[in-house]
C-alpha cells in the first residue's frame, strides 16, 4: 500500500515548473540508471520509488524487497527510460528511500537491542513524525520489525496527562469504554500508585511515562501484589533510546515506545548513478 497523492505532491514540490537544468542542457534522450546502497541496513521505500519513477514515465525494476537487509554497493533498482524523467524523480526518490531506510534500519537495530535486554518486549513508534510523512515513517517502522503504535488520534484511546488534569483516571476510563467496547484504552501514568488505579479501572495498556528503571520495577511489583499485572500490558516511554534502553533490563514490561525512531532519524546513504544514454529522441 502506498499513498499516491502524497507522492505526487512531493514531485510537484520539487519541480513545480519542471527541471529547468536538465531540460536546458540534456537532449531528450533515453538512458539507464541504478539506485545503489552506500551502507549496511534495512531498505525501505522501493515501492514508493517505483511509483515515483512511473509518474515520470520511467520504468524501475526492483532488485531487492522492502525490509531486506542490504549491503554497501548493492544495486537496489534498475532504471530505464527518458533521462529527463529519471533526473526529475531522482531527489524525491532518494529523499523518501533515505528516510524510510534510515527509520527501518534504526528500528531493526533497536528491536534487536530491546529483545536482548527485555526478552519478549517489542519496540514501537510514536506520533513524533514529520508532518506529511507519518504514513511513510510508520510504514518504515513496520519494515524494520517494530510496532507502529497509533497512526492518528482516531485509532485508539490514549489518555494522557493533559486529559487527567481535567478528569480523573477512573472517570476517564469509564467514559472511553462507554464510547467503544472495541477500541483499546491506553492510559499514561507517572507513579506506581496511578498505574494500579488505571489497571483496576480497566485500562488495557498502561504507559509508564518518564519512569526510571527502579520505579518501573516498583510499579510492576505493586501490580503483581494487587493481582493486576495480568490484566494489562505495560509500556515504557519517554526518552528511551539505544543508549539507555539497557538500564531497563529485567523490568518485566511488554512494550517500549520511542520517538527517537522518527524524530531523530539518520538518513540512509543511497545514490542514483546514471549508467548510459540508450538513444537520443530529438535534439
Amino acid at each position: 500500500m502506498i499513498e499516491h497523492e502524497s507522492l505526487r505532491r512531493f514531485l510537484a514540490e520539487d519541480a513545480p515548473y519542471g527541471d529547468i537544468t536538465t531540460g536546458s542542457i540534456i537532449p531528450d534522450s533515453e538512458g539507464r540508471a541504478a539506485i545503489i546502497s552506500r551502507e549496511t541496513g534495512v531498505v525501505g521505500g522501493l515501492e514508493e520509488a517505483i511509483f515515483l519513477f512511473a509518474e515520470c514515465g520511467v520504468e524501475a525494476r526492483s532488485l531487492a524487497h522492502d525490509g531486506d537487509w542490504i549491503d554497501p554497493d548493492q544495486q537496489l533498482l534498475d532504471i530505464s527510460g527518458p533521462i529527463h524523467g529519471i533526473l526529475l524523480a531522482e531527489r524525491t526518490v532518494l529523499n523518501i528511500m533515505g528516510r524510510m531506510s534510515g527509520i527501518a534500519t534504526a528500528t531493526r537495530r533497536f528491536s534487536a537491542l530491546i529483545d536482548s535486554v527485555i526478552p519478549g518486549a517489542r519496540i514501537a513508534g510514536t506520533r513524533k513524525t514529520a508532518p506529511g510523512l507519518r504514513f511513510f515513517d510508520k510504514k518504515a517502522i513496520i519494515l524494520g520489525g517494530g510496532d507502529p503504535h497509533r497512526n492518528s488520534l482516531s485509532d485508539a484511546f490514549l489518555i494522557k496527562d493533559n486529559h487527567l488534569a481535567l478528569v480523573g483516571i477512573e472517570e476517564a476510563v469509564t467514559r472511553a469504554r462507554s464510547v467503544s467496547q472495541y477500541r483499546v484504552i491506553e492510559l499514561e501514568v507517572e507513579t506506581p500508585e496511578d498505574a494500579c488505579t488505571a489497571a483496576a479501572a480497566g485500562a488495557d495498556i498502561i504507559m509508564l511515562d518518564n519512569m526510571d528503571p527502579e520505579t518501573v520495577m516498583i510499579t510492576v511489583q505493586l501490580l503483581k501484589d494487587g493481582g493486576l499485572r495480568e490484566r494489562v500490558r505495560l509500556e515504557i516511554s519517554g526518552g528511551i533510546t539505544p543508549a539507555n534502553a539497557g538500564s531497563y533490563a529485567g523490568c518485566g514490561i511488554d512494550l517500549v515506545s520511542s520517538g527517537w525512531l522518527t524524530h531523530s532519524v539518520k538518513n540512509f546513504d543511497l545514490s542514483l548513478d546514471m549508467r548510459m544514454a540508450l538513444r537520443t529522441i530529438k535534439m
